[in-house]
């Protein structure tokens, strides 16, 4: 089971390590996290980084991709040897997945066309722009393809994956190995669920980072 976690520089790290903890532990699961070129990739917030140990071309049909997100994504929704490589994985693929506004990159690549999907809350609506329907989901399956909203949903989405790919009581067991048992101290994790300020604070900051 190859699996291979693109990465990049400025991407946003829960997006990519969180699926990580799951899908590193699936039944002989050769996973790497691959880039354009081998090397470390600074997070968005520049105090950690990850570690490409391949290039995407040394890695051309790997079972499940994932795609995280950051706003060092957004370059590579116009890179042609990123969405070339991800359209020629898709074909193979068993999985094709993405965290957060990943699901744009996948979009880039005509791999939402018609399919329901979802990302982060404050891009959600781009997913129309893809030919995709946006769905207020934490994950969403639509065929092979896995999406899910923003940053944390990761985690969930590669729970739901293993349990696919596996076994439900494997998932389970994942899930109480990493005690992955959410109880926030705040009820404001969604759109649906935050004052409304906060809602308009958080957009603006995004879409200021992305003008």
């Amino acid at each position: 089971m190859r699996i291979a976690i693109l990465i990049f520089d400025e991407l946003t790290a829960l997006d990519a390590v969180g699926p990580y903890e799951i899908l590193a532990r699936l039944p002989n699961a050769e996973l790497t996290f691959v880039a354009k070129e081998p090397g470390p990739k600074r997070t968005d917030t520049g105090a950690l980084s990850l570690n490409a140990d391949m290039a995407i071309a040394d890695l051309p049909d790997p079972d499940i991709v994932l795609v995280p997100g950051g706003q060092g994504n957004r370059p590579l929704m116009e890179d042609e040897e990123v969405l070339d490589w991800l359209r020629t994985a898709h074909e193979t693929t068993t999985w094709t997945t993405s965290v957060c506004t990943g699901a744009l990159v996948l979009g880039a690549a005509g791999l939402l066309e018609g399919k329901r999907a979802t990302t982060y809350w404050v891009y959600r609506e781009r997913l129309r722009e893809f030919g995709a329907e946006p769905v207020v989901a934490r994950f969403v399956e639509d065929g092979k393809v896995l999406t899910s909203a923003g940053v944390s949903a990761g985690i969930d989405m590669a729970l739901h994956l293993a349990a696919l790919d596996v076994g439900e009581d494997f998932a389970k067991a994942v899930q109480l190995g990493i005690e992955y048992d959410p109880a926030p101290p705040f009820d404001a994790g969604s759109p649906e669920k935050a004052p409304p300020e906060l809602v308009e604070l958080v957009r603006g900051v995004e879409q200021s980072a992305d003008a």
